[in-house]
């Protein structure tokens, strides 16, 4: 049992390259984690830790005792970062890393830089009378969601480790702890602007824009006016990254403006979920009682969060006001192009279109809508009209994702007769479909399945398979093949948690 906190231990060192700690102090505290009574290695995820030059043999021998908080390695300069945020629509101008430790820098192989942060590591000076504490089943739901989402090819946060705590959580029910070590390219978040706008705090405003344009944007500190520059960039790895969200039918499900990063990542993976039968109204998450973030409205929400960063940076943009609001307007505006731009893009590729004509909206439209209409998966719909494309006699295959399996007949031959204009052979169609269209996502009640057998058994074999299953999710993988099926009734999931 390690019973204080240790520091500087030779061997365990991180090669940390801090800059978020060389920005005023009111952009954090300076917070050491809390120590934990018998801290237990869950998962290392050996891969990531070598691309980010970290010394793997190191934390297979002191991984517990660092990833718990109890082990500080030399270089760390822990600190809690302090934002706002909108949530649910009302915003609170104090939030900050209630229960999330940033340990410090590292820049990979590539010379790219990674946030290191400890979640769960215990109370900070914005932990608003919380624990600061994280149970098992809110860190595996992290893990797992956030390495499919980086095997999807979809940008989002990353999953360093995973360990018990041995201690328990009190939530609604006594629970054991855990603490995720979560990499980001940074965790600034729309929330970070907000925390100084609405202090009145221009200069940490500014500040915060050039590190952001520093770490993230370095090509625009050469344009004319960097801060709409910055806006504009921003604002299209949003619209980015939302469509790539739609295109796997991911539902983020607490899309608050503390939960948006500017560097264009999916991040926090409470309550979100992977939607099962297409019904653009879904929403799983427990706490949002009236669907704001539910799929069909997560572009829209992208836009109202996005106008928030906007009013932050208006004194940025241009010191009259009234030429400030106009010209970030510009931007909000064009935002519903860039998305729709980059959804239309991506549906072309997962009904196999090479080329672009007027009407293929429609016809990507019209699909969707028979889907909703025959409660077809989502995910299986599009991976068995993958093989549709490279082989007629699938066609059984792909109507019986259909209640009714005749209703599918009219837009096949409309999709046919579409394909009969591109140039692409059948055999590179289907190819190219199959790289866009994944075979396995992580079904929720799969994910359940995985955190109930280890809550309560201390069994993480689950979580295991799915981490494999997982890590491939555009091969076909026939050992896993339940792994690909939509829930029995009894097996769906129809809310999840927070975690907090």
């Amino acid at each position: 049992m390690t019973s204080a906190l240790q520091k500087n231990r030779p061997g365990a060192a991180f090669p940390f390259d801090n800059s978020y700690v060389g920005l005023p102090p009111r952009f954090f505290a300076a917070q050491a984690p809390t120590a934990v009574a018998e801290p237990w290695l869950i998962k290392l995820n050996e891969p990531l830790a070598a691309e980010l030059g970290l010394d793997v043999e190191a934390l297979r021998r002191d991984g517990a005792a660092i990833f718990s908080g109890n082990l500080v390695p030399e270089g760390a300069e822990p600190l809690a970062m302090a934002y706002a945020g909108h949530q649910f629509g009302g915003f609170s101008p104090q939030l900050g890393d209630g229960r999330a430790i940033l340990l410090g820098e590292v820049v990979d192989r590539s010379g790219k830089r990674y946030d290191i942060q400890l979640k769960g590591a215990g109370p900070t000076p914005f932990s608003r009378r919380g624990d600061g504490r994280a149970a098992v089943g809110p860190v595996l739901r992290e893990y797992i969601i956030s390495e499919a989402m980086f095997a999807l090819g979809i940008p989002a946060t990353r999953a360093l480790a995973a360990v018990t705590t041995g201690e328990p959580v009190y939530r609604e029910e006594v629970l054991p702890g855990a603490v995720f070590t979560r990499v980001a390219a940074s965790h600034i978040r729309v929330g970070t602007f907000q925390y100084f706008a609405a202090r009145g705090d221009t200069d940490g405003v500014r500040a915060l824009a050039d590190y952001v344009i520093d770490r993230h944007y370095p090509a625009l500190k050469e344009a004319e006016n960097p801060y709409l520059a910055l806006f504009e960039a921003v604002s299209d790895r949003q619209a980015a990254l939302i469509a790539r969200w739609l295109h796997v039918g991911f539902i983020h499900g607490v899309m608050n403006t503390d939960n948006m990063t500017v560097s264009g990542e999916t991040i926090d993976f409470g309550p979100c979920a992977f939607m099962d039968a297409y019904d653009p109204a879904t929403v799983f998450s427990s706490i949002d009682q009236h669907g704001r973030y539910a799929y069909a409205n997560q572009p829209a929400i992208g836009q109202w969060n996005l106008a928030r960063l906007g009013e932050t940076l208006l004194p940025l943009i241009d010191a009259e006001p009234d030429s400030a609001v106009d010209k970030a307007n510009v931007v909000i505006k064009s935002y519903g192009e860039r998305f729709q731009a980059h959804w239309l893009a991506g549906m072309r590729e997962k009904i196999g279109l090479a080329g672009e004509e007027d009407g293929d909206l429609d016809l990507v439209q019209a699909l969707l809508t028979l889907m909703q209409a025959q409660g077809a998966d989502f995910t299986l719909t599009f991976r068995r009209l993958s093989d549709l494309a490279g082989d007629d006699a699938a066609e059984p295959e792909f109507a019986a994702s259909f209640r009714e399996p005749d209703a599918c007949g009219a837009w096949l031959m409309q999709w046919r007769e579409r394909l009969s204009r591109d140039p692409q052979t059948a055999t590179e169609r289907a190819v190219a479909m199959r790289d866009v269209n994944p075979a396995f996502i992580p079904r929720n009640h799969r994910v359940e399945q995985a955190i109930e057998a280890a809550v309560e058994n201390g069994d993480f074999s689950l979580f295991e398979a799915m981490l494999s299953v997982l890590s491939k999710p555009y091969e076909d993988q026939p050992g896993f093949a339940a792994y690909r099926e939509p829930p029995k009734p009894s097996e769906r999931v129809l809310a999840t948690f927070c975690g907090t």
